[in-house]
């Protein structure tokens, strides 16, 4: 038969949109013509009709109100639910490319997730939240990607970096920038990986910032990262006690560090670095 569709073809597909959508006009179409026959064979009163159809209207609006309620709901759950796996796996993916990162510039065990832990506290001290925090999450964790374009020579070099070197490492914020603008779920997330070398007194670089028109994201790492490099041995220096550290910190704030940063870091000193250990 021409008409026959042939085995293995495809059929005709109904979105569930539109199934629901026919669903929901069939149904209603039911309730009103039956409710319609219910009520004119019970009752004869045209008055008291008229009434009763006017609360069969209201009952049919609230139910279906209700329902679609429900099933939206459902489906904000539903969509939350996929969304969080997304932003589970392509976290799960920056932590390999992190780990590799770190592994490649040989820091001291798990580094970025260490000072991401600690940013992230810091941050929730200092009042951010939602959006904002996510977005330093990332960045913190992603802080030194820009580096990914540097040669070895000058990541590891064990000695001081010269002129042309230094130079050169001075690139990496702006390529960082330049790497997370061009994916949309991490587009807030460049003010770390941009600033995070800017300098309260407007000395850093790039920029040149001063004061809070560096991003708070940025003022936050910063605190965290001079605190994790100077406890932690590099290539180049073995560890500071935790006195000079600490010393250290009060010294450059006002000058590196944004000084009321530095006093909520160092008053909440012990339960951040609980959350870099991952004991907290």
């Amino acid at each position: 038969m021409l008409g026959a569709r042939r085995q293995g073809e495809p059929g005709v597909t109904i979105s569930p949109q539109m199934r629901t959508a026919c669903a929901y006009v069939a149904l209603s179409a039911l309730w009103i013509w039956f409710s319609d026959l219910a009520l004119e064979a019970l009752v004869r009163d045209p008055r008291r009709l008229t009434w009763l159809q006017s609360i069969k209207g209201w009952v049919f609006v609230l139910g279906t109100g209700a329902l679609l309620y429900a099933m939206m709901g459902h489906t904000v759950r539903r969509l939350a639910a996929a969304n969080r796996m997304l932003l589970d796996g392509n976290e799960q993916t920056l932590r390999v490319l992190v780990e590799a990162m770190d592994a490649r510039h040989k820091e001291t065990g798990d580094h970025s997730e260490r000072v991401m832990r600690m940013a992230v506290g810091l941050a929730q001290l200092a009042g951010v939240e939602g959006r904002a925090l996510r977005d330093l999450k990332f960045g913190a964790l992603l802080h030194d990607i820009g580096k990914l374009a540097l040669p070895d020579a000058i990541l590891v070099k064990p000695g001081r970096l010269d002129e042309a070197e230094t130079a050169l490492m001075r690139t990496h914020p702006v390529i960082g920038r330049d790497m997370l603008r061009r994916v949309d779920f991490l587009c807030g997330a460049a003010d770390i990986p941009h600033s995070h070398h800017e300098r309260w007194d407007g000395t850093g670089y790039p920029q040149g910032l001063r004061g809070e028109a560096i991003p708070l994201a940025a003022r936050i790492f910063s605190v965290v990262d001079v605190w994790d490099a100077l406890s932690q041995p590099r290539v180049y220096k073995p560890a500071w006690p935790e006195p000079e550290v600490i010393a250290y910190l009060r010294g450059v704030a006002g000058t590196q560090l944004d000084p009321r940063l530095v006093e909520l870091f160092l008053a909440h000193l012990d339960e951040l670095k609980a959350l870099a250990s991952g004991t907290a």
